[in-house]
């Protein structure tokens, strides 16, 4: 018999998703047996029985379901299992995530982008590879899903994962060397607007010797874009009603070719230690080219020197990552662990460009862009975990991180370097040094009560130094932290979360560097700014709250509201304003990071996972997905009514099916993703707008026999046109502008086999 507070939730979650008009659907599979267990360090072992109902940190044998994980957790957690991961066949791990409660995608529909939780961009997520963050560059689209063992969901930071995740944490897991034998191997290609994508990826996992075990992953891909291209800007000059409108329109392909290598070889020591190396390579490269017309209405006479109605752009990039990791894992008694971590890497970035505009066919101006950086880092990392009496976990770690930027800048303006930058110089070399300190502790009370307290200091040094300057910026931060879960009932099938908590969110090195970046426009307005970087930055500070309720169903699914608040300190945001500046005789309009002052912001998260026979007898057993997310912010310092956080848009929210037929071998399903038109004032001049995205995917897979299967699947089957827009608004003109262009739906056909 259903619980009232059953219903009520049920109710509630399924009205939400299904009032909206094309309404959003999530993600489609039912949990299912994960491929690991828990993502982070198991707890020693104890004789007692609390050590499976801890936070993050369950010890399992064999392997883990998604609720078992979710359900062992104190704070709030999401876990994607290895099964969920290859529901859909998504072609990059955003398009797995973008169905999860309250995380939205950057970019055009069905394209990826950069994640975000709780619709905040700009950094506030803190994203993470195996427990570690990765060199600027990298980006989790260009990670294929075949090399993922599992993605973690953090709602509210810990300890253990650090403190720099004001919206959560997400943290990729990949694969690991399973004691199971396992040999895949996919092959496949894409098609958008005709032209096609190929990818294959194997992956091996095995064991050799006296109980070692390595798992190794290879994915290789090359893919083809073609987009059309539209863009206006319509000036409107405030003392005369003067009006101009520029139109451009025209073509970019982009054709991009990929290798991604990471491996994972377990020593057995004897006894339970452990000895892990792993080595992660990644290599991207994308050649991209547009050629683009300008039509000017009214069309000035005579035209200005700088006019043209013609641009041709042909640009290079090349990214180059490798990371060698080593864990030593050790157990003195069945009460203690002791973990040793540490790594190397390095990644490389190439960056040229050429712009030629011309006008009635003559080149007027070439403008060559190239960079070149080189980043080197380091990470040590050392946690000491014990089983204490009175039934508590206490864990106590030391972190060491440094990364290492040298970069080197061209920029030729019809062959001569660009005017205004030799003093800052072409070369530059910055550096962070973060050092942290943590201490936790795990306990329950009873048979319901589990509590979390924890403490965590980071400190981060970040300096920059080019040809005439070197400055530096140091901060650090004190992040107390505490949860709670009370258990409903004895088997924590119906449970109440909650958290207290402080995060925070530091600068990026981009934003601190002080050298300028002259626009690219030839036209200078505030518009097509210069861009420079604040060193005297402060990190944000957020003070937030978390309480969750989940009910866990008899058929595999659950239920769940998760309230959230964050009160943030400090608040950066790029602002645009004319100033006196060196590398130039005549004021020059500048963006660059202040910390303005404090803002708000909250949410409510509703989830539904049910077998549609749970409900209705006579049903077929559908595996229904739903989830809708709605949030609200506040910036101090900017006039409403949309001074909210950037990026975050008013709702997001998913549905989603799937069902295996049952006479023949063939799962099918279907998910839909909504987010609604967002508008941000940005600052006290501008606002930006960003279209709504409503974006269907698809999925039937043949198992063609137990071994072999074929998979067909479409994402943004329903394809919308896709704008961005700005309103830029000053004393003496208004600027409005707009650019996009229609989206397009991506089939993949892939073959999987299991050797």
């Amino acid at each position: 018999m259903q619980t009232p507070r059953l219903h009520a939730l049920s109710a509630a979650a399924l009205l939400a998703c299904g009032s909206l008009s094309g309404s959003a659907w999530a993600q489609t599979a039912a949990p299912a047996p994960a491929a690991a267990a828990a993502s982070a360090p198991a707890r020693p072992a104890t004789p007692t029985p609390r050590s499976a109902e801890q936070l993050q940190r369950v010890e399992v044998s064999g392997t883990a379901s998604e609720e078992t994980i979710r359900k062992a957790s104190t704070a709030s957690k999401i876990v994607i299992t290895r099964e969920e991961i290859e529901k859909f066949g998504d072609a990059t791990v955003g398009e797995v995530l973008k169905r999860l409660p309250g995380v939205t995608t950057g970019g055009a529909p069905g394209r990826g982008g950069d994640v975000r939780m709780r619709g905040m961009g700009g950094g506030f997520t803190q994203i993470l590879v195996d427990g570690e963050r990765m060199p600027p560059g990298f980006s989790l689209s260009e990670l294929p899903p075949e090399q993922v063992e599992r993605i973690e969901v953090l709602r509210a930071p810990t300890a253990e994962y650090g403190t720099r995740a004001i919206a959560g944490t997400i943290n990729v897991v990949l694969r690991e060397p399973l004691k199971k034998k396992l040999n895949e191997f996919r092959a496949g290609v894409g098609i958008e607007r005709d032209k096609a994508s190929p990818n294959v990826s194997w992956t091996r996992n095995d064991s050799f010797g006296a109980g070692h075990t390595y798992s190794f992953g290879l994915n290789a891909m090359r893919g083809e874009r073609e987009d059309d291209v539209f863009s206006d800007r319509l000036t409107r000059t405030l003392a005369t009603g003067a009006e101009e409108l520029q139109s451009t329109r025209g073509r970019s392909e982009n054709s991009r070719e990929g290798v991604n290598l990471n491996g994972r070889v377990q020593f057995k020591l004897g006894g339970q230690d452990t000895l892990s190396i792993q080595p992660f390579v990644v290599f991207n490269k994308s050649d991209s080219h547009s050629d683009i017309t300008r039509t000017t209405t009214p069309a000035p006479v005579p035209p200005p020197v700088d006019f043209y109605d013609r641009i041709e752009t042909v640009g290079t990039t090349r990214f180059t990552m490798a990371r060698l990791n080593a864990q030593w894992q050790m157990r003195p008694d069945a009460d203690t662990r002791i973990d040793l971590r540490g790594g190397v890497g390095g990644a490389s970035g190439e960056n040229s460009s050429t712009r030629q505009e011309s006008l009635a066919g003559l080149g007027t101006r070439l403008q060559q862009d190239s960079t070149d950086s080189r980043d080197r880092n380091w990470n040590l990392v050392g946690k000491f975990s014990r089983s204490l009496q009175n039934d508590h976990s206490l864990v106590l770690g030391l972190e060491g991180e440094g990364n290492n930027r040298r970069s080197t800048r061209t920029t030729l303006i019809n062959g001569a370097p660009q005017q205004g930058l030799g003093d800052f110089g072409d070369d530059m070399d910055a550096s962070t040094t973060r050092l942290a300190a943590y201490a936790q502790d795990e306990w329950n009370v009873g048979k319901q009560w589990d509590f979390y307290a924890g403490l965590r200091w980071e400190g981060i040094k970040t300096e920059s130094s080019a040809a005439n300057y070197a400055v530096s910026n140091t901060s650090s931060v004190f992040t107390p932290l505490a949860h709670a879960r009370y258990k409903l009932d004895a088997g924590g099938k119906e449970a109440i979360r909650m958290s207290l908590t402080r995060s925070y969110r530091s600068p990026q090195l981009q934003d601190l560097v002080a050298r300028p970046s002259i626009n690219t426009e030839s036209r200078h307005d505030e518009a097509t700014p210069d861009r420079a970087g604040n060193p005297a930055l402060k990190p944000e500070l957020a003070t937030g709250l978390e309480i969750g309720y989940e009910k866990y169903l008899s058929k595999g699914g659950m239920l769940g509201a998760n309230f959230f608040a964050r009160r943030i300190t400090n608040v950066m945001r790029t602002f645009t304003a004319l100033e006196t500046v060196s590398w130039s005789a005549t004021p020059r309009y500048v963006s660059r990071p202040r910390n303005l002052g404090k803002a708000t912001t909250m949410g409510l998260e509703l989830e539904a996972k049910f077998r549609l026979d749970e409900y209705f007898d006579d049903a077929l057993p559908l595996n229904v997905r739903s989830n809708l997310s709605v949030f609200t912010s506040k910036v101090d310092g900017i006039p409403g009514p949309n001074n909210r956080l950037d990026s975050q848009p008013k709702a997001t929210a998913n549905l989603g099916v799937d069902y295996r037929l049952r006479s023949v071998p063939v799962s099918l399903g279907a998910s839909l993703n909504w987010t609604p038109t967002a508008t941000i004032q940005q600052s006290v001049l501008t606002e930006v707008s960003t279209d709504r995205k409503l974006v269907s995917d698809a999925f039937v897979m043949w198992s063609v026999t137990p071994d072999q299967s074929l998979r067909l699947s479409a994402s943004n089957l329903s394809p919308l046109d896709y704008y961005t827009g700005s309103v830029i608004a000053s004393d003496t003109r208004v600027i409005t502008t707009r650019s996009g262009g229609p989206s397009y739906t991506q089939w993949q056909l892939r073959w999987e086999m299991k050797l």
